[in-house]
């Protein structure tokens, strides 16, 4: 892992450099361990998380502290790459896993999904207004009717309405700031 920046930084800018070695000691191992799991091999995984920390650099407004937890960014783009990956593996046979291998990496594959779509979610979510993710979690989390939340949150019924609208919008606002596509 600490070959990153003795290799790369000499050819990257000062600033940049600084970023993507920080964001490569505070999440090259994390990222190195969820490559390993869909290749099986240290150096192809090795090799992914790097093709990550290069988008990552030709893309630094996605990765500014300022805009959030990079975290989420890096685990998406890690899934595209190790996608174009597999699909490419797909093209050529030989190097492909066994076939009874397969069902347990598309499980693996679906669970780890999830976990990114909740985390997105959860960092899109810690953005919304106080107000805004109150009504959200008792409408869709809480499966409560707009009177029962009303109810719970103490407002008009029609208060609560708005702010779903509003919070909805706002909601797709971020995840769209964040690079969450539908």
């Amino acid at each position: 892992m600490a070959g990153w920046r003795g290799t790369r930084a000499r050819s990257l800018g000062d600033a940049e450099a600084e970023l993507v070695g920080q964001l490569y000691d505070d999440h090259g191992a994390a990222l190195q361990a969820y490559a390993q799991r869909f290749v099986g091999d240290p150096d192809r995984a090795a090799d992914l998380v790097q093709e990550v920390m290069l988008r990552a650099w030709k893309n630094p407004e996605k990765i500014h502290p300022r805009t959030g937890d990079p975290r989420a960014w890096l685990y998406t783009v890690a899934r595209n790459v190790l996608t174009d990956w597999h699909r490419a593996q797909q093209r050529r046979p030989e190097f492909l896993t066994a076939p009874e291998e397969l069902p347990e990496l598309a499980q693996l594959d679906v669970e780890l999904d999830r976990a990114l779509e909740a985390w997105q979610m959860s960092e899109a979510l810690g953005r919304l207004t106080p107000d805004h993710r109150a009504v959200l979690q008792e409408v869709y989390y809480r499966g409560r009717s707009t009177a029962q939340a009303a109810e719970t949150l103490g407002v008009p019924v029609g208060t609560v309405k708005s702010r779903t609208h509003h919070a909805l919008a706002r909601l797709r606002a971020v995840l769209e700031e964040m690079g969450v596509q539908p």
